[in-house]
């Protein structure tokens, strides 16, 4: 599985905003309505939706990354989101340090498989001390699209 078959390069951004948890999660939640991925009377559903499931326990899941995720009605396949906060947000990550790098999933309810590869994948990838440094350095949102392609074409 190839990152870029669930991650709209509609939904990225290198400059989050947000200063926590549940404004990265709308943050990335809004990234997806601008792509056309989720409609925005859908909103509110979902961002409940991802906070439910980091109550049962941080998906910060250490080294600067936070791969907050869930399983929604509204979607009908597998999508993502990726961001970048430049100042690092806490995510009560399980290490204590901040989080720079997020990659949101999104799955149907009925969904099983894809969605826990795509975890698997990006979890994978994120292992990468060198894949996640460059992630964070990429100047804009062009640069980290590439960053990921030339990633999918090496690890297949």
């Amino acid at each position: 599985m190839k990152i870029m078959d669930f991650l709209n390069p509609a939904a990225i951004s290198t400059d989050l905003r947000a200063a926590d948890k549940k404004g990265v999660v709308g943050e990335l939640v809004g990234l997806l309505i601008k792509s056309g991925e989720i409609k925005e009377k859908d909103k509110e559903k979902l961002v409940r939706v991802l906070l439910e499931r980091e109550a049962l326990g941080s998906t910060g899941i250490g080294q600067g990354i936070g791969i907050p995720h869930g399983k929604f009605g509204g979607v009908r396949k597998l999508i993502g989101a990726c961001g970048i906060s430049r100042k690092g947000v806490d995510f009560e990550s399980l290490d204590g340090e901040v989080v720079h790098t997020f990659f949101l999933l999104v799955a149907p309810e009925d969904s099983a498989g894809p969605h826990l590869k795509a975890l698997a994948r990006v979890s994978r990838l994120l292992k990468d001390k060198f894949f996640r440094d460059t992630l964070k350095a990429a100047k804009d949102e062009k640069a980290l699209i590439k960053i990921i392609k030339q990633e999918d074409q090496k690890k297949t």
